[in-house]
């Protein structure tokens, strides 16, 4: 019998301990977005088979550093390469997050994608 508890979020790419913990778990993973992020799932998927779970009840989210000049455009690229992927929730980084305008270029990402 599970206790009740608040979900569990693991987050890394360890291929060994972490994703098969996630596996094991967690109610959800956290990722980087980078170019090994379909065999980390893939990985995920694995452990998930070897744990008799279905991999679709682990919520799985990326983290995408969003450089200082990037455009809405890009960004609403990469939340759609993300999905692609199996990513169900984005979460960007910006180093420039304090700089006027950077809210505000977010805030057009989340409209264009929401709708």
């Amino acid at each position: 019998m599970r206790l009740p508890h608040p979900p569990i979020l693991i987050g890394g790419g360890g291929e060994r301990k972490t994703l098969r913990l996630v596996a094991r778990y967690a109610d959800a993973c956290n990722l980087f977005d980078s170019p090994e992020l379909p065999h980390k799932l893939e990985v995920l998927r694995e452990h998930c088979e070897s744990e008799g779970r279905d991999q679709g009840e682990i919520e799985k989210t990326a983290l995408h550093a969003l450089p200082g000049d990037s455009t809405v455009d890009q960004a609403v690229d990469a939340v759609g390469r993300l999905a692609g992927e199996g990513i169900d929730h984005v979460i960007f980084s910006r180093p420039s997050a304090h700089q006027s305008g950077a809210v505000t270029m977010l805030a057009d990402v989340v409209a264009q994608v929401a709708r």
